[in-house]
């Protein structure tokens, strides 16, 4: 009798931190609560005392909103979205809008990659190349989750052998945790049972004046890097490691996003602006430094970020167009929007000289990403 009241509980308690209020959010949660695929869906709520709040679904394992306040208190939603489950499942524009990326973030050349002598070929969604996963990545599958706390979720995944073309069983278990310092952690594990590539990220949309408020172009951004990885012309690294100085991939001071974004260079003209892997300087291989800061003047929001990973991936929302209709009716626009995600390089398993994503039986990835959000 005294196990089975224990058991009520503690399934009491679970409830009730996943049903928590939301005190921000704009978004209904029945609008989540869903069937895809044969699994349940649901929104839910990470806030902490200092009045941050974060809405997230496990379809995707996707941030919703993330309410962060300005230097007079005033609270806005920073990151891009939509208000109900349908729009990401049956997407029209942007995929990725804060999602989990994996198997392998950024681009694989052709969708091709050989290990242990034996060719992979992936599904090619980016022109030749695949992106984020491919087709059907973890972006768009449905994740276990469990609500361990108001500040704190536990969400997992099986991708089983052949899965998108990637060899091995790989079980995921991911964490997203706002503490009382206003840090977003989002904590990456995983291992397999046959020798396989890997490269996990998250893909929030951050605009500091507020989702749909205009442009990023105005945000000062600085990002802790010496050498960025050049692209060609499908945007895959061509195998070099370049400086930043003299160019206007140097970000190494806080400088305007906007200032030299359509500068005559034709890595930018690659990219239509900004879309590229920066080589971290880091003073450790596996420590927690920071990565990227953001600031808006504005607004006074400052965005930091952190990372184990040795790169991280800027892209300035050069793709769209207006035609994206998101939370509480809001046009995305052009550059009004940036992605700062920490990662491995794009095309690592056809570049020996990059850094290895290669997961071996025995072993565990192990990746964290801070995003912390103050003011001044």
């Amino acid at each position: 009798m005294k196990n089975i009241i224990i058991t009520l509980v503690i399934i009491m308690m679970t409830s009730a931190c996943s049903k928590q209020p939301a005190l921000h959010s704009k978004v209904k949660r029945e609008n989540f609560q869903s069937v895809v695929d044969g699994k349940n869906t649901d929104l839910y709520t990470l806030k902490n005392k200092n009045g941050l709040e974060i809405t997230v679904t496990n379809f995707g394992a996707r941030v919703v909103e993330f309410f962060a306040p300005d230097k007079d208190g005033h609270f806005e939603d920073i990151v891009l979205g939509h208000d109900c489950i349908d729009k990401y499942v049956n997407f029209t524009g942007e995929r990725f809008l804060g999602a989990t990326i994996g198997r392998y973030g950024n681009r694989i050349s052709e969708g091709k990659f050989t290990l242990d002598s034996v060719q992979y070929q992936l599904p090619t969604n980016d022109r030749p190349n695949s992106l984020h996963g491919g087709t059907k990545g973890f972006d768009m599958v449905v994740w276990d989750v469990k609500q361990v706390s108001p500040g704190k979720l536990e969400l997992t995944y099986l991708s089983k052998d052949g899965e998108e073309g990637y060899p091995g069983n790989m079980d995921v278990k991911m964490t997203y945790e706002l503490t009382e310092n206003n840090e977003f952690i989002v904590t990456h594990h995983a291992t397999t049972d046959k020798r396989t590539v890997i490269n996990l990220t998250h893909h929030s949309f951050f605009n500091l004046h507020g989702a749909g408020n205009g442009t990023i172009n105005d945000h000062e951004l600085m990002l802790n890097a010496d050498k960025f990885t050049p692209v060609n012309g499908v945007l895959i690294p061509t195998g070099e490691q370049l400086t930043v100085e003299g160019t206007p991939m140097d970000f190494r001071k806080p400088t305007l996003i906007g200032e030299r974004v359509d500068n005559d260079y034709e890595q930018l003209k690659f990219g239509h602006g900004y879309d590229h892997n920066w080589i971290l300087t880091r003073q450790s291989k596996n420590n927690l430094e920071l990565a990227a800061t953001v600031y808006e003047p504005k607004s006074g929001r400052f965005l930091e970020v952190f990372t184990t990973e040795p790169g991280i991936q800027f892209y300035g929302g050069n793709f769209f167009d207006g035609t994206e209709i998101g939370k509480g009716g809001k046009s995305y626009e052009r550059r009004a929007s940036l992605a700062l995600e920490t990662q491995h390089f794009p095309d690592s398993p056809n570049h020996a000289d990059f850094p290895s994503t290669v997961l071996s039986p025995g072993e565990e990835y192990h990746h964290v990403c801070v995003y912390k959000v103050t003011v001044k």
